[in-house]
């Protein structure tokens, strides 16, 4: 990957591994902007932005997401990813349609093709698959470090952990496996897995940061 050109990360993660974290600290070492399915679900959602949508925003703009970040400003995207985040355990079921899903692909290219970024999300790894400067990372861990992590975040016992994480594996695989025909487990689709048990989140971020050759 060049960092002196135009570059996505995209990070799948598993729930409890840290990654969504990860992601945010690995954004920040690397002064770019983070993205995650909440974000671009409101995104969606609050501003239609549907497939016709987004074809007439390209059609008024040869960078429409460079536009439509400049009207919306870079203090209101950030306010809204902070409102849509979702708490571990309380994602919605399977509710995404065909048209979501292109609407979100052509969401992602725009982001990349205007700027460097990191994009945390189901899909990232395959609508950048053909990127020619894309770097695919799946973060993973072992059930009782991802236990232990919603058990710390959410107050729920290990019981309930162990639920909500098999409920969200399944719904992100499902996810994964009707919209691009592969598994999120695939390791064919990613560049670097990482298994965060015993490490720290910036110790995560600093062995990306040296695999990248940024330190």
């Amino acid at each position: 990957m060049n960092l002196n050109e135009k570059f996505v990360i995209t990070i799948n993660r598993e729930l409890g591994s840290g990654g969504r974290t990860i992601g945010r600290k690995l954004a920040e070492k690397l002064d770019v902007p983070y993205y995650d399915k909440a974000l671009i679900q409101a995104l969606q959602e609050k501003y239609h932005l549907s497939v016709d949508e987004i074809e007439k925003l390209k059609g008024r703009s040869h960078s429409w997401w460079a536009e439509f970040k400049r009207t919306l400003s870079i203090g209101v995207l950030q306010s809204e990813a902070n409102y849509y985040q979702v708490e571990v355990g309380r994602e919605p079921d399977l509710l995404t349609t065909d048209e979501m899903f292109q609407a979100e692909q052509e969401i992602l290219k725009g982001m990349a093709a205007d700027e460097s970024c990191i994009v945390a999300g189901r899909s990232g790894f395959y609508a950048f698959r053909k990127h020619p400067n894309h770097l695919s990372i799946l973060i993973q861990a072992s059930i009782d470090a991802r236990v232990a992590r919603v058990v710390r975040k959410q107050g729920v016992t290990p019981e309930e952990a162990r639920k909500i994480i098999e409920k969200v594996d399944k719904m992100r695989e499902n996810y994964v496996n009707k919209y691009t025909k592969t598994s999120r487990y695939d390791t064919r689709n990613y560049d670097l897995v990482i298994s965060a048990d015993g490490k720290t989140e910036d110790e995560v971020v600093d062995f990306i940061l040296r695999y990248i050759g940024k330190k």
